[in-house]
């Protein structure tokens, strides 16, 4: 049998051991807005602004009606059932 030779990668220029590194999960995403739009308890994505976040729920909420659609502000920690 031969025996395999395993290479360990290089390092970046600029990266030390000591620096964390961050891995974000396949699972979550990174939350980035303050309002969550939540799809059957499932949030898929986020906004800054109501507005967009109401208009993005309405959208999905026309093509899909069975569906309940509701935006979570997570300052307040309050929930907004959007409707047509």
């Amino acid at each position: 049998m031969v025996p395999r030779v395993i290479s360990l990668r290089e390092k970046a220029p600029g990266q030390s051991d000591d620096a964390p590194t961050v891995q974000l999960s396949q699972n979550r995403r990174p939350e980035l807005g303050r309002f969550l739009l939540q799809v059957d308890r499932q949030t898929k994505s986020s906004f800054q602004d109501i507005e967009a976040a109401v208009t993005a729920g309405r959208t999905i909420k026309k093509a899909y009606p069975i569906l309940h659609v509701s935006i979570y502000d997570s300052l307040e920690g309050q929930n907004k059932t959007v409707d047509l």
